[in-house]
């Protein structure tokens, strides 16, 4: 009596794990896009203007991160 076992993944072909994995790194270049434009923004502001928005200088990464991938 023998067995088959077959090790490919039902469904998925090497083109749709492709396409799969280039849309995941189009998405996280895009999201380190707003990360970094958000620091580079708030940067530009003076200590008053991030006074007057309520925003303390140490917590400009925080806030980029947040805009990019969420809280």
């Amino acid at each position: 009596m023998s067995v088959q076992t077959e090790t490919f993944f039902a469904g998925t072909s090497l083109m749709s794990r492709f396409h799969a994995f280039r849309v995941q790194m189009a998405d996280n270049a895009a999201k380190r896009k707003v990360y970094r434009t958000t620091i580079a923004e708030l940067e530009t502001l003076t200590s008053r203007d991030l006074h007057d928005l309520g925003i303390a200088p140490g917590m400009i990464k925080q806030i980029a991160h947040e805009a990019a991938y969420g809280a």
